[in-house]
């Protein structure tokens, strides 16, 4: 049958080419974006664990950095204990030697003028150490939070540095008399067991800490390939999707050519 009126050829040529010009311009919109998920239309399941996903991410890496800062004003505190440690080292000394009773009164002024002195310099690093402006001693406990982005996964890693002077750690005596030397010498040996007892919780919250930023970098590694393996584009593929999209562009440009053709032979026939 010869018609005029209707080319089904055309339409279906015209369709076919609608189809694949369609298929073409997604298919460079991935290769363009690296993506084969650019819309919900494109895989809407897909799109939310690619979503979801990324937000564990960000939280995960977030939560890393977290650690890593709790690690660092921890270390800030423990190496000031470490300097108070050595302080009331020179403390014992010069406590032990005024309570033997040899010295001079001059000797033992001398000897407390220091030991005076060594007090100033602890309260001084307790009130002046900081870490990112914030004093790293206080009775607050320190904290860390950690997430992975849902409700049951979050974790508060906490350390109590304690407020660090020489009178919280009962250092208020003297060394003027053998007597007072005495008394000091036990206080100092009990404050060298409290900050050495501190600086191992410091160092416990470090090794957690550290452990939780271990584990956390791991899982950002395994979810960023998770999410690669759902949205990202196998450029491969893609290039001979499109390679394909490009010659039935062209088949059809040239049957749609075709049709034409045909329509125009109908006319031939009335001339």
């Amino acid at each position: 049958m010869i018609s005029v009126l209707n080319s089904v050829s055309q339409l279906g040529a015209e369709n076919a080419l609608s189809s694949t010009n369609a298929s073409l311009q997604n298919t460079l919109l991935q290769l363009s974006t690296g993506l084969k998920i650019n819309s919900g239309s494109d895989n809407a399941t897909g799109l939310s664990i690619a979503s979801g996903l990324g937000a564990n991410i960000s939280a995960l890496t977030q939560s890393s950095q977290n650690a890593s800062n709790g690690v660092g004003l921890l270390q800030t505190a423990d190496g000031a204990l470490s300097q108070v440690t050595t302080l009331l080292n020179r403390a014992v000394t010069l406590a032990t030697e005024a309570a033997n009773g040899g010295l001079t009164a001059a000797q033992s002024t001398a000897a407390d003028t220091e030991y005076q002195s060594i007090l100033s310099e602890v309260t001084q690093i307790g009130s002046t150490t900081n870490f990112n402006g914030t004093s790293v001693f206080s009775a607050t406990p320190q904290t860390v939070f950690t997430s992975d982005g849902t409700a049951g996964g979050t974790t508060t890693t906490s350390t109590t540095t304690g407020a660090l002077s020489a009178t919280t750690l009962g250092l208020t005596g003297t060394l003027t008399t053998v007597a007072a030397a005495t008394a000091s010498l036990t206080a100092i040996t009990d404050a060298i067991n409290t900050v050495s007892g501190t600086r191992g919780s410091i160092g416990a919250s470090v090794n957690q800490l550290t452990a939780d930023s271990s584990v956390e970098n791991t899982e950002v590694t395994n979810l960023t390939s998770a999410q690669n393996n759902v949205q990202n584009a196998d450029i491969g593929t893609t290039v001979a999707k499109m390679t394909q999209d490009n010659v039935l562009e062209q088949t059809g440009m040239a049957a749609l050519s075709q049709s034409n053709q045909a329509q125009q032979a109908v006319l031939k026939l009335l001339q």
